[in-house]
């Protein structure tokens, strides 16, 4: 799923972050167009750390197929 970051306008002193959550979907000509599935916003320092934690959470998953794969290429000989 796509997304849309941009910096959302505030008066406050903790900057924000508009995040839209994007999906591509086909019109009636058959082109693809992007359209909001939905729409949050968070602190930066927030956004920040989730997607440090998602990637942690990305790494370690590509780890584990790593070495899923091994496994499977010695199995296959």
């Amino acid at each position: 799923m796509a997304k849309k970051i941009a910096e959302k306008s505030s008066d406050a002193a903790v900057k924000m972050v508009e995040i839209k959550h994007l999906q591509t979907m086909k019109d009636e000509a058959g082109k693809d167009v992007s359209v909001v599935d939905w729409v949050e916003v968070k602190d930066v320092d927030g956004a920040i750390s989730d997607a440090e934690a998602q990637l942690a959470k990305a790494e370690a998953r590509v780890t584990e197929l790593k070495a899923d794969i091994a496994e499977f290429k010695k199995i296959k000989g």
